[in-house]
């Protein structure tokens, strides 16, 4: 087993890293990455990234938004989180995911915590998440990585992750936050994140006797970053790959009520339908016309749609509350 030394917080970079695994390192050797990200969201590779973050407080926050190469759902990441990666031969072992969340399971026990694997893909202590898992096969490889719950803070990724509420219901829980937990809570002696990396890499060493060390090369690097900026650090990669969504969104003002519908695929507007009980100076088709082929992004629309524009058609009507409607 291959530990490969990562200390970059960049998540554009971290998933590129991921990508370079498991494609341009040599074959026949195992892998392991221990990461860290700042503030991010990261959504699954079949996932509608509109519809699974809060795109407002979000954007309010800075908090980064990146797209995985692996199914499964959003995730949110900060400095409280710790991220693991694994990059084997597959050999049968896709969809088995105890084969490596044992590690994780397993340091646990040995700060007495017993932590356990539950449903599909996720790791839990007294039937409250701390880890969510993921993987993906390209070729003969396989590449499985988790999220470690340390000590994130719950209350800023309850507000970054849109979770449905079917989930919630189908967990017989009555929300978000009472479903996660933290690993600190469960601790009986004090430990910083630092510490609790450096067991998981013990953990994995013992269980691996061919182990050792890489760093990466200047050569790595680049290829790397070049991967982040060609394809990780996109809006194509984020938010256009999204699947075809329908949005509506409906507002009451002092001037009338209206209900904006929109059509989007591959990030743009493809369709617009306003409906209301408004007085529109002009034709509102024409306003629809307007917005489609429009990037469905607030930056865009703050650049594109002036007060101009819209009260030419609600002529009391306020440009940014139109426009936070949308977003």
């Amino acid at each position: 087993m291959i530990s490969i030394i990562n200390n970059s917080r960049d998540p554009y970079y971290n998933l590129a890293l991921e990508e370079y695994v498991i494609t341009e390192m040599p074959d026949g050797e195992d892998y392991f990455i221990l990461w860290q990200n700042e503030p991010t969201i990261v959504v699954g590779r079949n996932q509608n990234t509109i519809e699974e973050i809060n795109l407002a407080f979000v954007e309010r926050r800075g908090i980064k938004v990146v797209r995985r190469m692996s199914g499964g759902g959003a995730v949110y990441h900060d400095h409280g989180n710790l991220n693991y990666t694994f990059v084997v031969q597959e050999e049968g072992r896709f969809h088995k995911f105890d084969v490596f969340t044992s590690y994780l399971i397993e340091t646990l026990g040995k700060l007495g915590i017993q932590a356990e694997n539950s449903g599909r893909n996720d790791i839990t202590i007294n039937g409250r998440k701390f880890s969510g898992n993921a993987q993906f096969k390209r070729g003969k490889r396989l590449l499985h990585h988790g999220t470690i719950l340390f000590n994130s803070s719950l209350d800023v990724m309850v507000e970054a992750l849109n979770v449905s509420p079917e989930k919630i219901i189908s967990k017989g829980i009555k929300s978000v936050k009472s479903r996660v937990t933290n690993i600190k809570e469960h601790l009986s002696r004090p430990l910083d994140i630092c510490e609790f990396k450096d067991l998981l890499y013990e953990t994995v060493f013992a269980a691996n006797s061919e182990s050792s060390t890489y760093y990466l090369s200047d050569t790595d690097h680049k290829a790397i970053s070049e991967l982040r900026n060609s394809k990780y650090a996109t809006w194509d990669w984020v938010f256009g790959s999204s699947p075809p969504f329908t949005i509506q969104k409906r507002g009451s003002f002092d001037w009338g009520n209206i209900d904006i519908r929109l059509s989007v695929n591959q990030g743009l507007i493809t369709e617009c339908k306003i409906y209301g009980d408004f007085f529109a100076a002009q034709d509102i088709e024409e306003l629809e016309k307007i917005f489609v082929g429009l990037a469905y992004r607030r930056d865009i629309f703050d650049k594109n749609i002036t007060s101009e524009i819209i009260r030419a058609y609600w002529p009391s009507a306020d440009v940014g509350e139109i426009i936070q409607l949308l977003f």
